[in-house]
């Protein structure tokens, strides 16, 4: 009997077994393209992964539903951009026990033989962090800076630096050029500021509003607008653009219609931070401050051995962007960038259409072309200096040159509601062509939203950009980044460099296979001596300008 009962036990056991298999089996089948996407998000790293689901919940941003591929996209590229889990801060929160640049050090690794630096070499340095009892850190996720750099000889390269999630990170420098060499580490933000960033941008989308003034005859009212705008006993104007989708709304003022606006502007920005939270914020404490080394903060770099393959061949796909020497920027990415004078840039653009689009960092050149340019007149249409649109001629050598700001959100003067354009739809009214240049740049208005808001932008971008091209292949189309910027406590709660970096790195994954071209003011701005600036000076411009126009002339310069 015993027998019996173990026997019927077994096939119980053994037919529950295979249901539960077949199971598994089914789900995996179903569900074999979102493991396909774990498994390449995942394995691309040895390292522990960060979390994100802490961050994906935005409390009063809705979005409109996405094509499946747009979905899936928008997921890796969450997942790409995921930053190391921080610590969820304790209440009251301790700046003792966060990380402290006064404390923290960076020594340069020897490595082999004692150590002497050629030409070619990687130069690698360990960062420990420390809080401000100078107990060393045993998570990740602080935001840091590094660049090696020579003053005397104008030269500057950024670093790579990777979170070992422990406190500990590696910053890594090629060696570019020969003598001198100083390294140096800026933390950016503690962790902890992170979590409090990551929480900003799920609970208080708005903290900078915009404004928008209704007129009907001679009455008229201003109404709060936003991309996520907090549900209330007000009803809504919904602006959202018919062609590309893009999400806008404002209040409507009582007694008018939503047909009645006629401004957009800048609103104020609402600060709601526990007091603690604002001592993560300080520039003379732990916002952007140097750390110091250990050691010695420089090394001598000796010419390359020789026999040894070009150096800068063999960085076009896994080093920098490029490099400075003598004050001058020279790519790594398999492009020669020329120098360009006043003569060489006006023949580099006789006879083409120039059109630039995005924030006032690509407003930067179109006002560097009408300072260097004898013969470019800009034709006055009466706008405000800040905002445009803009136009210049140079009809001697039959050269037009437009620019024109994106669509909301953009802080801004007070402009007309119909001036306000999406670049989208901007690219889909030019014919193009071979004489044809678009230039856009959108990052630093998008600081205080999801990121979901600025991957949506991107992608309508895109489309219109393949649009372009499909009717007009021989447009050149140029894409400036985002760059690091001086760092105040509103700056850095509305457009941190944090934010700017993970913009900086979904732009690039976003346009990866088109046929575009980058200004890579990130690591140009990293790079150079001079101080950081949401708008880099004049020295930096002019190298950008130069990246611009080899691409318009690669065999020009002068």
């Amino acid at each position: 009997m015993k027998v019996r009962a173990c026997h019927k036990a077994e096939i119980k056991y053994t037919a529950l077994f295979l249901f539960l298999a077949l199971a598994v089996l089914i789900f995996v089948l179903h569900n074999i393209e979102t493991l396909e996407v774990w498994y390449k998000v995942n394995s691309s790293s040895s390292l522990p992964k960060p979390t994100t689901n802490r961050h994906r919940r935005h409390e009063f941003c809705t979005f409109e539903p996405l094509s499946p591929e747009d979905a899936q996209e928008e997921r890796l590229l969450l997942e790409s951009t995921a930053w190391p889990e921080t610590p969820l801060l304790p209440s009251p929160l301790s700046l003792e026990e966060t990380s402290d640049p006064a404390h923290s050090t960076f020594i340069i690794t020897l490595g082999k033989e004692g150590r002497q630096w050629q030409i070619g070499d990687q130069l690698e340095v360990t960062i420990k962090i420390c809080d401000f009892q100078g107990r060393p850190k045993k998570t990740g996720g602080d935001v840091l800076l590094a660049r090696l750099h020579n003053v005397g000889l104008g030269a500057g390269v950024a670093g790579k630096v990777v979170d070992h999630l422990n406190g500990i990170y590696t910053a890594v420098f090629s060696l570019l050029w020969e003598g001198s060499a100083q390294v140096e580490v800026t933390l950016v933000h503690p962790s902890e500021a992170v979590t409090v960033l990551q929480r900003l941008s799920v609970e208080q989308p708005d903290r900078i509003y915009f404004n928008s003034v209704f007129r009907s005859g001679h009455r008229s009212q201003t109404t709060a607008c936003n991309v996520c705008l907090r549900p209330t006993q007000q009803p809504q104007c919904n602006y959202t653009d018919v062609r590309t989708g893009e999400p806008w709304f404002c209040y409507k003022p009582q007694n008018m219609s939503c047909n009645a606006r006629i401004t957009h502007s800048m609103g104020q920005f609402k600060q709601n931070l526990k007091a603690e939270e604002e001592k993560l914020f300080d520039s003379r404490v732990n916002m952007k401050v140097h750390i110091r080394a250990s050691g010695p903060a420089d090394i001598t770099v000796l010419p390359k051995m020789e026999g040894q393959p070009n150096v800068e061949s063999s960085l076009v796909k896994s080093g920098p962007a490029g490099y400075y020497y003598q004050g001058v920027w020279h790519a790594l990415d398999g492009s020669t960038v020329h120098e360009f004078n006043t003569v060489t840039i006006t023949q580099c653009l006789k006879g083409k259409v120039v059109y630039m689009f995005g924030d006032s960092t690509v407003r930067q050149f179109f006002e560097y072309l009408n300072t260097e340019l004898p013969d470019l007149k800009e034709f006055d249409l009466h706008n405000e200096r800040k905002a445009g649109p803009f136009i210049s001629l140079d009809y001697k050598n039959n050269i037009f040159v437009k620019y024109r700001f994106h669509g909301p959100p953009i802080r801004i003067v007070p402009v007309p509601t119909s001036e306000l354009r999406y670049i989208a739809n901007e690219l889909d009214g030019i014919t193009g062509g071979s004489n044809t240049v678009v230039i856009f740049c959108i990052w630093a208005h998008f600081g205080t939203f999801p990121m979901e808001i600025y991957i949506r932008r991107l992608q309508n971008i895109r489309r219109a950009v393949v649009r372009l091209q499909d009717r007009a292949p021989d447009t050149l189309i140029i894409i400036r980044t985002g760059n690091p910027k001086e760092l105040t406590p509103i700056v850095a709660l509305t457009n941190s460099d944090w934010h700017s970096y993970q913009a900086d790195k979904v732009l690039r994954a976003m346009f990866k296979g088109l046929n575009v071209n980058f200004v890579n003011a990130w690591e140009m701005t990293l790079a150079h001596h001079l101080p950081h600036d949401l708008h880099p000076k004049p020295p930096i411009i002019k190298n950008m300008i130069n990246v611009i126009m080899s691409y318009m002339c690669p065999q020009k310069g002068g």
